[in-house]
């Protein structure tokens, strides 16, 4: 048995990509024969979220209980150090494969209460490959009697062709970024890129430059996405964009992952909230019983 369960191979044109039984997780994703992320092998386990769906919350939630509609979260730290719970609960949890053709598969999960998110949800992942590269839907459902909170994200590592990201270029379509403690936890400030060193409204070097950090405010087409961009020192690009349902991103340039993995590959993720949203309240999103929400990204080498 392979530590993600059943691969799921679906293909268009030059373009190949492989989703997990396990997470609903983006493990590989190839264009003309050239990774568009950074993935990893079917005999691995996904490290540093890897490609990995994050709900019922993305980024970080805080030690602290939470209370919604009169019933208590108890989060289980997972981040002695900083005393958080990371990236949601399903990243390890199989999904169940309710279709697969060949450019398009499709996943869900039901997600039962627990101490740390005390609500009964599902979740549903499409993922299709198409003229416009890879797309990603997420649609999550109130299966609970009462109104729940939740946020949802992504966790891709846009891929370089070079040994390092060193040499290469970012683009960051966000005019604020989110203030946070040395817990990584928002303080509750959102503050301008222009003048700081998050400042990638136009495209430049990533050289030196440390980022694991949440902005907002997107500047957005006619068609409301944002997209992001890699650019590596050989002029190779990968872009990432999302719709509306999509107000922050946090861009981690990969400082405190393991030797190896160290400044490899640039990790864009898609988010409906910043951390630790289950207490500060801010963009939680709040479903009624049966109530539906959808949200969709997509993702390309040009």
């Amino acid at each position: 048995m392979l530590p993600t369960g059943e691969q799921i191979a679906i293909a268009h044109g030059n373009q190949r990509a492989v989703i997990t039984e396990v997470g609903a997780s983006l493990r590989s994703f190839v264009a003309g024969g050239i990774n568009v992320i950074e993935g990893y092998a079917a005999e691995e386990m996904a490290d540093g979220a890897r490609g990995q769906v994050m709900f019922p919350w993305p980024n970080r939630l805080s030690s602290e209980d939470w209370t919604f509609s009169k019933r208590v979260g108890t989060p289980l730290v997972d981040n002695v150090t900083e005393r958080t719970l990371n990236h949601g609960l399903i990243r390890y949890t199989p999904f169940t494969i309710d279709a697969v053709n060949q450019n398009r598969c499709s996943l869900s999960l039901v997600l039962h209460p627990s101490p740390t998110y005390p609500f009964a949800s599902e979740i549903k992942v499409d993922y299709h490959l198409g003229t416009l590269g890879l797309t990603c839907t997420m649609t999550v459902t109130n299966i609970d009697s009462v109104p729940l909170p939740f946020g949802a994200g992504s966790h891709p590592y846009l891929a370089v062709t070079t040994p390092s990201i060193e040499g290469a270029t970012l683009h960051i379509p966000a005019k604020s970024f989110v203030d946070v403690n040395e817990r990584l936890l928002p303080t509750g400030t959102i503050s301008p890129v222009v003048g700081t060193d998050r400042d990638f409204l136009s495209p430049k070097s990533v050289s030196g430059v440390v980022l694991d950090t949440t902005y907002t405010d997107f500047l957005r087409d006619d068609h409301g996405m944002a997209t992001f961009s890699v650019t590596d020192a050989e002029g190779r690009t990968v872009e990432i964009a999302m719709d509306r349902n999509f107000p922050y991103a946090c861009v981690y340039t990969g400082d405190t992952r393991d030797p190896g993995r160290r400044r490899t590959s640039v990790a864009i993720e898609p988010m409906t909230c910043a951390a630790d949203a289950f207490h500060t309240g801010k963009d939680i999103i709040v479903l009624e019983p049966g109530q539906h929400w959808a949200g969709s990204w997509r993702m390309r080498r040009l």
